[in-house]
């Protein structure tokens, strides 16, 4: 147990899998488990709650993110496609094709939009953490008539989004911005517009990565070497909180379990050498965050 300060919050790594690059966790509440993917590792993941078993699912290209599907299973984004994943057959078939003139490129971060819709982006493939081919990724959407929309292109790295709680707002990052950003978004056509930053990263948080929303409006972003998550204000831009983790590559984060009061945060070990691995064993884990306070809202399911 990793305790902050005098608060009751406390913190576990759950499972005793370590991932390359641990990513997209989502709650499935149906299946009492948590969801997520190692990017490098090519795998999906899920944590059963009450077992403590993980199960994978191998892939045969660098998976992601993962989602939940109102048909039931789960959808992935997974080299440059998105895909379906039916579980128990471990079966994945190809629903659409993005950046197809960009060899080098692959999805990063993904996530349902409140109407169903699955938003994700691309980036090129890194040649080490955070090392990569600039301003190569876009941001695109698969409506659930399965066709596709790109939103716009020249983005870094494509990572955490996610909507405000009147569906009037999609916050998201392109990570080498060091920025957290809003747009005005249209529940009705899923467009998006009016780009603005609400948040910049201090030298000490390092690169935002992934991100989730809280019941009171507010974003939890995971920094990438900052070894932390840190409670944004989107109306003020102030940071609220910040919760530190024992490992430096913390990557994102999602709430889930019993009415969506705990925390869940991925983490990677790619970058790492024997040295720092060593002082730091739980790299690549999932942890475990209760006491926070606050709770999370269920994930969407993609409509289509």
């Amino acid at each position: 147990m990793f305790s902050q300060g005098m608060s009751s919050v406390k913190i576990e790594c759950v499972g005793s899998d370590r991932y390359r690059l641990g990513e997209s966790p989502v709650w499935d509440e149906k299946e009492n488990s948590l969801l997520c993917v190692d990017i490098t590792g090519r795998k999906v993941c899920r944590w059963d709650a009450a077992s403590g078993q993980v199960q994978a699912v191998s892939v045969d290209a660098p998976v992601s993110s993962v989602a939940l599907r109102k048909s039931g299973d789960y959808v992935i984004t997974l080299g440059t496609r998105f895909a379906a994943l039916k579980w128990k057959e471990q079966l994945v078939t190809t629903i659409a094709q993005v950046d197809r003139d960009k060899a080098n490129n692959r999805f990063n971060d993904g996530k349902v939009d409140p109407a169903g819709r699955y938003f994700a982006g691309t980036m090129a493939e890194e040649i080490r953490p955070a090392v990569l081919e600039r301003r190569q990724g876009s941001l695109y959407t698969l409506c659930p008539d399965h066709s596709v929309v790109k939103h716009f292109d020249q983005v870094d790295i494509s990572n955490g989004l996610d909507w405000s709680l009147d569906h009037k707002t999609f916050f998201y990052i392109d990570s080498l911005s060091y920025s957290v950003d809003a747009f005005d978004y249209d529940l009705q056509t899923g467009k998006i517009g009016n780009r603005r930053s609400v948040y910049k990263l201090e030298k000490e948080e390092s690169i935002p990565d992934g991100m989730c929303i809280d019941t009171e409006g507010k974003l939890w972003v995971a920094c990438y070497d900052g070894g932390r998550v840190i409670r944004l204000d989107p109306e003020t831009g102030k940071r609220i909180q910040t919760v530190k983790l024992p490992v430096d590559k913390t990557t994102s984060c999602c709430f889930g379990g019993k009415d969506y009061s705990e925390m869940y945060v991925t983490s990677a070990s790619d970058g790492m050498d024997r040295e720092w691995l060593s002082r730091q064993p739980q790299a690549g884990g999932v942890f475990k965050i209760t006491g926070l306070g606050v709770k999370g809202i269920p994930p969407y399911p993609f409509a289509g």
